[in-house]
């Protein structure tokens, strides 16, 4: 077949299918190929949209919110004289934040504007500046649609999911793990019923404070975070400290988290202490701020995932002191998991997008890892009353 030859038949070829016929010649953008890429866009009609910062609707991740200051994950009395710059810029993403309510509406559209938002090589824009759409309660919870911005979008505008059955019915929003938010909309049909959410089996929260890892780099939804699995699989809110290279045990933050009510703390930041020595330095500290404001809370401590040997036994080493020094002095609320353990034994390079950070198989073996031990700390506190 010589070229002209060639080009009638590629021609021909994306004539049948109902492709220009310059196709080849051009890149094709996938939605005009394959429909499932495409973002529904809400047109509006008979759409009634809602502030969901306000009542009945129900706004969990955030326990020192500020109305004036947005949706921001620490106290605004901390400053760079007490934490590093990288921790009060990643604060203003939405890690672990959810929005939950209750509605007969037979479709849900998604209006929202974003500020700080990532867009990263790694990590997919549906987990970093997208939203999870969920509907029913604790593990009855089930995943129903996505909303993500187009690239260099800085606002969504969609429907998330329709053609619903018109019962009243819990729905849970994540919102995104990498970016801020300074509006959001819930849109239901204009006769749809919607009030408070059914309450949390556990009330109280459950608070990781971490790395990347933690906050949710690099799951392809922000339902699809460990923290998020881990509060859906027992039904309790999550407050989400984790930051990107910048959780580095700041005395403030213990102290920050020693004044909440929580039903469990996962203390996970290993990856983010630069070296050993800054690990010995802070970790014990750390731990020790948050459980003299806190005897009876539960402390689930974590060494990292991606664990590769050498340097990674001698930090695993300063964090397995920690708790042997507390279980010493009479702590039984404290235990230690060794991250090594978390992605397993088979498979374990299929678990990252890098080496380090998880994919979603990474984040569920973390996920399925540390449950047991979340499961026995909540049911320690429930016994005590706590």
């Amino acid at each position: 077949m010589n070229r002209n030859d060639l080009n009638i038949f590629l021609v021909s070829a994306h004539a049948m299918a109902g492709l220009p016929g310059n196709a080849m010649e051009k890149c094709v953008k996938i939605e005009a190929i394959d429909k499932n890429f495409r973002d529904e866009k809400s047109n509006g009609s008979g759409i009634a949209y809602h502030d969901a910062l306000k009542d009945p609707f129900e706004l969990e991740g955030f326990p020192w919110r500020d109305s004036e200051a947005g949706l921001r994950r620490l106290p605004l009395s901390l400053t760079d004289k007490e934490v590093n710059a990288g921790v009060l810029s990643l604060a203003m993403h939405c890690a672990g934040g959810v929005i939950r309510f209750r509605t007969s509406s037979h479709s849900i559209a998604l209006r929202a504007g974003l500020e700080c938002a990532s867009d990263m090589s790694h990590m997919p824009r549906s987990g970093s500046m997208g939203f999870d759409l969920y509907g029913g309660s604790g593990k009855d919870m089930k995943y129903h649609g996505s909303g993500r911005p187009s690239a260099g979008a800085e606002s969504i505008d969609l429907e998330l999911c329709s053609n619903l059955p018109g019962t009243m019915e819990d729905w849970t929003l994540y919102l995104p793990l990498y970016s801020g938010v300074s509006k959001i909309e819930i849109g239901l049909a204009g006769n749809a019923e919607f009030q408070k959410p059914t309450p949390r089996a556990v009330a109280r929260p459950v608070l990781f404070y971490g790395s990347s890892i933690t906050q949710g780099g690099c799951a392809s939804r922000p339902g699809n975070a460990y923290p998020a699995m881990l509060c859906r699989a027992i039904d309790a809110p999550q407050i989400n400290l984790g930051f990107s290279g910048s959780a580095k045990g700041e005395s403030a933050i213990a102290e920050a988290i020693a004044g909440l009510d929580l039903a469990a703390f996962v203390m996970d930041y290993d990856h983010n202490a630069p070296n050993v020595q800054h690990l010995n330095e802070t970790h014990e500290r750390f731990f020790r701020i948050v459980r003299a404001g806190k005897p009876d809370l539960p402390i689930i401590i974590v060494s990292k995932c991606d664990f590769k040997g050498g340097n990674d036994v001698v930090r695993r080493d300063v964090l397995r002191r920690t708790y042997e020094n507390a279980f010493r002095a009479g702590d039984r609320r404290t235990c230690f998991v060794d991250g090594e353990r978390l992605f397993g034994t088979e498979c374990r390079d299929a678990c990252t997008v890098d080496g380090c950070h998880p994919n979603d198989l990474g984040f569920y073996r973390i996920f399925s890892g540390l449950l047991p031990f979340l499961q026995a700390a909540i049911d320690c506190s429930n016994e005590h009353g706590k």
